[in-house]
């Protein structure tokens, strides 16, 4: 499988370095362990002949040629965290450039793949639009807004749709490389894994903090502040609007459009997080943390923990020490 990894100046060092340890590990494994040869043809490659990442460490890139022709394109992350660094880079010069590369690939047959903040260059692309996608779970606020012609579900880890897969945020990059390397064989994957002490995970959504999704919005901001002081009297679309001063129709697209989500449903969210918090640090029973999170008893708690976590509370409280 030839992999051409597409590195753009100032990319997150670990996205990069952690795909390419990956990578090394499974062609060693493959060649000395399991009687075969190396899997893999990794190259990195670059708009400009010279590419720095985010630290100031120089990566060796390749130009690009009409000779280079991958099966796979990974575009690693930008080092760019917040949304006022990132918009800025997404607009540079070299980043339109891999935009128009990653299309001319896609076009004559490459499948693409990103990782964390990488998944904004193929939304830039266009390769994203009407196709399932994640993303960087504390930019997808922004991500939603920008590229509403994306079905964006951040709680997913990975999400592969037609010939283009994203994958979450930060470590992503090790899932989406294991995810490469699953698909050559599964039992080189769980040993590399193992190597490297990786769960494979499906979801984001036990690391996804509400609050900090609510920051991309002023009224979903308020918003967090009602739910959160109101989390044991229960929910009230009107209630809530009428406290934030606006519509209950007008909070409810606000929610849906910032958060991707109802109202009702980001509430339940900090009910979640109030109830790991209490579990964790509490020595409160089941049905004393349902209470104070606005439910009549443990079971509904029960149940809403393992729908939005995927664990129940003895997984929760074995994880949490």
């Amino acid at each position: 499988m030839r992999i051409s990894i597409l590195a753009l100046e100032g990319l997150w060092d670990t996205g990069l370095t952690v795909t390419l340890d990956a990578f090394k590990l499974a062609n060693g494994f493959a060649a000395a362990q399991m009687g075969g040869t190396p899997r893999f043809d990794v190259s990195i490659v670059g708009v400009r002949k010279r590419v720095r990442s985010g630290q100031g460490f120089a990566i060796p890139v390749t130009s690009i040629t009409p000779g280079v022709k991958p099966d796979w394109v990974i575009v690693p992350a930008l080092a760019t965290g917040r949304p006022e660094q990132l918009l800025p880079a997404l607009d540079r010069r070299d980043v339109r450039q891999a935009t128009e590369q990653l299309q001319m690939w896609s076009t004559a047959g490459a499948r693409i793949a990103a990782s964390c903040i990488g998944t904004f260059i193929l939304a830039e692309a266009g390769l994203l639009d009407q196709k399932e996608a994640t993303t960087t779970w504390w930019l997808s606020p922004l991500f939603r807004q920008r590229y509403p012609n994306v079905r964006l579900d951040e709680t997913r880890m990975l999400v592969t749709s037609d010939r283009v897969v994203t994958a979450g945020a930060a470590m992503g990059h090790l899932d989406l490389a294991l995810w490469f390397i699953r698909q050559a064989s599964p039992e080189l994957a769980a040993l590399v894994s193992r190597y490297l002490l990786a769960d494979l995970r499906t979801s984001q959504a036990p690391f996804i903090i509400p609050n900090h999704l609510a920051q991309a919005d002023p009224l979903i901001q308020r918003f967090e502040r009602w739910a959160r002081a109101h989390l044991k009297a229960g929910f009230s679309l009107q209630e809530a609007a009428e406290a934030l001063a606006t519509s209950a129709r007008t909070l409810q697209r606000r929610c849906e459009a910032v958060l991707g989500k109802s109202p009702l449903s980001y509430f339940q969210d900090l009910r979640v997080e109030r109830a790991q918090s209490l579990l964790h640090g509490s020595g409160l029973d089941i049905d004393a943390i349902a209470a104070e999170v606005g439910y009549v008893d443990g079971a509904t708690l029960r149940t809403l923990l393992r729908e939005r976590l995927g664990r129940g509370v003895r997984e929760l409280r074995a994880n949490l020490r």
